[in-house]
């Protein structure tokens, strides 16, 4: 079969598209003849050498495709269109996923709408749910609103717990189609100071939840922009990942409660508990239509460099697919 390695830790260039052979099947897994793959940041910084949990010389952590296969004791059928999270491997014409994290493919979407899902929806439900505790109409911040985890998590916060949405994001058009995706309150922050924005919008209590894919650079401005007793997932660090001169007391004189998280090198049985979950909760959503994958650019494989690229030029609304074309 054809997949993309990396030759050596480094920019896109050094990715490739090479011969490798098709992965062979262990007890509770399906080999998947995969039509589409999903670009995600984490396949950047594993791109880039600066990630320790990569268990696949092939990049990819989620997939769309056909079971060409079973074990003995999987559900699923050979024909079955499923997604879900692989452990690396996606960018290829076969892929091996563990049964239990794998989701039959609603019929209303295509093979690229679903491998826009897993990865940025399931980030989106732990964030929000499992660690952030969002409860029915209470209020998130969303940075970064335009991204795949962005737009996801307007959709489920909206449609699973009618909360009142605050977004940023650093376009009128990417502010403007997270608008058309349920958020209430819009923050340019290159144009706005989003603290401030935020103690507006709340009659100065500030927000129960911040979803923060920024880090060091947003500190200040978070810590401003959070409730009393309210929860901050930290979930990435494109502002970087040390804060000078932190003053804990800050933290606890408003009980903020701080949880970092990531979900590509959480265990198997967290992330096969993760999909049960939503499964049960937010596919019914996904099959009416009224929650979407949202999905930007569809490459062909083997132009994954400018996919790469892409995304790292943040010029992405949503989701960058991979299609395999071979």
């Amino acid at each position: 079969m054809k997949g993309i390695i990396v030759r050596e830790p480094g920019g896109s260039d050094q990715l490739e598209l090479t011969d490798l052979p098709i992965p062979t099947l262990s007890d509770g897994e399906l080999l998947i003849k995969v039509e589409t793959a999903a670009v995600n940041r984490t396949d950047i910084v594993t791109r880039e050498g600066k990630s320790g949990y990569a268990k696949s010389a092939i990049l990819g952590v989620e997939v769309a495709g056909i079971v060409e296969k079973t074990s003995e004791t999987s559900h699923f059928k050979i024909g079955d269109r499923v997604m879900g999270l692989v452990n690396g491997g996606g960018y290829a014409e076969y892929a091996v996923m563990p049964a239990n994290r794998a989701l039959k493919i609603p019929d209303n979407l295509s093979f690229e709408e679903a491998a826009a899902i897993p990865e940025v929806f399931l980030t989106a439900y732990q964030t929000l749910y499992w660690i952030g505790k969002l409860k029915r109409h209470e209020t998130v911040l969303i940075h970064a609103g335009a991204s795949g985890v962005g737009t996801a998590a307007i959709q489920l916060a909206k449609q699973v717990s009618d909360a009142k949405v605050i977004v940023t994001a650093g376009s009128k058009k990417k502010l403007e189609f997270c608008k058309q995706l349920g958020a209430d309150i819009l923050i340019n922050y290159k144009e706005q100071s989003f603290d401030e924005e935020v103690l507006q919008a709340t009659d100065g209590e500030g927000v129960d939840v911040i979803l923060d894919f920024i880090g060091a650079s947003y500190w200040e401005k978070n810590l401003a922009s959070i409730k009393k007793a309210g929860r901050w997932v930290l979930i990435g660090v494109l502002g970087g990942a040390v804060v000078e001169k932190v003053n804990l007391m800050e933290l606890m004189a408003k009980y903020v409660q701080l949880s970092g998280t990531l979900l590509t090198p959480r265990s198997d049985e967290y992330k096969a508990d993760l999909t049960k979950e939503f499964a049960e909760v937010v596919m019914p959503h996904l099959e009416r239509g009224n929650i979407k994958p949202i999905i930007d650019t569809v490459f062909p494989i083997e132009e994954v460099a400018t996919a790469h690229h892409y995304m790292e030029e943040n010029r992405n609304i949503g989701k960058i697919i991979l299609r395999q074309s071979l």
